[in-house]
């Protein structure tokens, strides 16, 4: 997988889509920062995924991001997206794969080396690991430091995502630990003094 240094952001969607979002959607990809989108919906129904991911991947697609179903294989088969993202408790890699083909697939592997060997196994397009700040995005029960991204670095050459309560303050630490690609949601999303494209803008 080509990794793009400008473009380190993988986004991932808020739990709720209002009308008002796909129009900043469009804002937050056009500053070219962000590798991927992920389609992350837990309240929602299958039918109303499809429906909303429809409308998400064509904006994607125009603006050249890789459009992410989390969880789910079946739902990124029928969006023809472009991958899926598994978490531990999600099916194996290689089921998933015989669902959706040779597209991307990342593993969320939390704060555990040894679930990355695993993982590494069944050759992931990118390793997930978090959360490695406080996050009001979902409940977390692992905590990642930079420490484990030294030691993955030596294991793998598998690009590595961090996840968790990234923000303008702490997010340079992780590039410069030579984090790939940064998973936000929150920052953006929810920014009480940035609207989402100005908050994207201010990562630099």
């Amino acid at each position: 997988m080509k990794i793009n240094k400008k473009k380190f952001i993988y986004l991932i969607s808020p739990n709720r889509i209002n009308i008002k979002f796909y129009k900043d959607l469009k804002l937050v990809l056009s500053t070219n920062k962000v590798s991927f989108f992920q389609l992350r919906l837990k309240k929602y129904s299958f039918k109303k995924k499809i429906l909303i991911g429809k409308k998400i991947k064509k904006i994607c697609q125009n603006k050249k991001v890789k459009f992410i179903v989390n969880d789910d294989p079946f739902l990124a088969k029928k969006l023809n997206a472009d991958g899926c993202h598994l978490g531990q408790k999600d099916m194996n890699i290689n089921k998933a794969r015989n669902i959706i083909g040779d597209k991307i697939i990342g593993v969320t592997c939390h704060n555990s080396i040894n679930l990355a060997k695993i993982a590494i196994k069944s050759n992931p397009s990118y390793l997930a690991f978090g959360s490695f700040y406080p996050t009001k995005t979902k409940k977390t029960k692992h905590k990642a430091s930079i420490k484990i991204i030294k030691k993955l670095k030596n294991l793998t050459n598998i690009p590595i995502v961090a996840i968790g309560g990234i923000n303008l303050i702490n997010y340079k630490n992780l590039l410069l630990n030579k984090v790939n690609f940064l998973a936000i949601s929150a920052y953006i999303w929810k920014n009480k003094k940035y609207k989402p494209k100005q908050a994207v803008e201010r990562l630099i």
